[in-house]
């Protein structure tokens, strides 16, 4: 469920018409509902309510300073992949004790800032950033709690590009030699074992691989506490998927459901790593209509938003839907919505029936809170577009478009060149 629905056939954010914002902002925009970001959370955090158990929102998924924030005032942690994550996280007045810090390269400075900040955990994923952590760690003179992010060769049944829990991926230490690295922490003097940890994948829509791989943690932590090491954290993850076009996911409720029947265990802490559940179908992408045109072969709706500003369909061939802000009767066609790039894979959706759009209308992609602007670039020297949150009948920019003095600060013509 979100809050963007039609009023007398314009489309509102909560109470605000959407074409208000963009007379104020210009176009294009991200537009998130704040009730819609806190009833998702809440919705997720509380289907955990009756077990210890800690939801850190993957902030890779949208990592806005305003959001991290609602999710920090509503209990939660945060799930990062790098020093820049953590800096905005502890901006954004995030616990550091339940800051969990994943990813396959983690650099040195990262590792140090990480420790002083004093983060609840680090996710390891090789034997060579293990051995460096214990370095890091014995030089600062402090202890680094560790959790080995295992790989347990599941198929979580989604796209190549975001399935991590196969033995082909390059995320987590294989389930088959985690015992012999989970012996090599212990016998550190600046690691301690602290959990178990497991990512499968993202924009899962099916409740089995989730249950697959918690039954091969459960394994694995009774095989530690065989030899004497127990853990105190089962951190299992995101990937729950979103509605996209015709996907059915389970509600959070059934995932927690699956999840409780299957843990059977009284004496750990689950962390939980929600990113796109959460904040997926609470923005949209707001863009504006600049021209159409039709060819002997196809008909186009150009746009001012682009694979820059939204790169989910170049990039993985992902469906958002298209819905225009004001509702008009002129029938439907079949087009491209493609953006001013210089690249034929610069479309927001191909060959889709929609409404007969004209130069001046605005659009409304949905489905665009999660990995939307966060995976935004300046490609073709185009500023990063407008972050703006409504609440209510009132809206704010959480952040401002950039300019093109944005576009060159910290280049640097050298002297030889004048």
């Amino acid at each position: 469920m979100h809050h963007f629905n039609y009023k007398n056939n314009e489309l509102h954010c909560e109470d605000v018409p959407v074409s208000r914002i963009a007379m104020t902002v210009g176009t294009p925009f991200y537009l998130y509902s704040h009730a819609t970001l806190r009833q998702h959370f809440r919705a997720f955090d509380d289907a955990f309510g009756d077990v210890h158990h800690l939801t850190c929102f993957a902030m890779k998924s949208n990592s806005n300073l305003a959001i991290l924030r609602l999710f920090a005032l509503e209990g939660g942690g945060v799930d990062i992949v790098s020093g820049g994550e953590l800096y905005r996280a502890l901006k954004a007045g995030v616990d550091p004790r339940k800051i969990v810090y994943s990813g396959v390269g983690k650099t040195r400075e990262d590792m140090e800032y990480a420790l002083q900040s004093n983060i609840l955990m680090f996710n390891v994923e090789s034997s060579q950033e293990i051995g460096l952590l214990d370095d890091i760690a014995g030089r600062l003179g402090r202890k680094a709690a560790v959790s080995i992010r295992v790989n347990p060769d599941i198929d979580p049944q989604t796209h190549p590009y975001i399935s991590t829990g196969l033995r082909e991926n390059k995320f987590g230490i294989d389930i088959g030699n985690a015992l012999e690295e989970y012996s090599r922490v212990a016998g550190m003097k600046h690691l301690v074992v602290s959990g178990v940890s497991c990512h499968i994948g993202s924009q899962l829509t099916r409740l089995s691989p989730f249950v697959e791989a918690l039954k091969k943690l459960k394994e694995l932590i009774s095989r530690l506490k065989g030899i004497g090491i127990n853990v105190s954290y089962l951190d299992l993850g995101g990937g729950l998927g979103i509605t996209y076009n015709q996907e059915e996911p389970p509600h959070p409720r059934e995932y927690a459901k699956a999840i409780k029947e299957e843990l059977a265990m009284k004496d750990v802490t689950v962390i939980l790593e929600p990113g796109r559940v959460i904040v997926g179908n609470a923005g949209i992408l707001v863009t504006k209509v600049l021209y159409t045109k039709t060819t002997p072969l196809k008909s186009f709706v150009i746009v001012d938003a682009a694979m820059n500003d939204l790169i989910r369909p170049s990039l993985y061939g992902s469906f958002h839907g298209i819905q225009p802000v004001r509702l008009a009767d002129r029938g439907k066609t079949k087009a491209d919505v493609v953006g001013p790039i210089c690249e034929s894979s610069d479309f927001l959706a191909k060959d889709r029936e929609m409404p007969c759009f004209e130069a001046g209308d605005l659009l409304a992609v949905m489905s665009a809170g999660a990995y939307g602007f966060s995976m935004s670039s300046n490609y073709n020297s185009r500023t990063r577009i407008a972050e703006v949150m409504g609440k209510g009948d009132a809206f704010y920019v959480i952040r401002a478009r950039e300019t093109y003095e944005d576009l060159v600060r910290g280049e640097k013509i050298p002297e030889f060149m004048h």
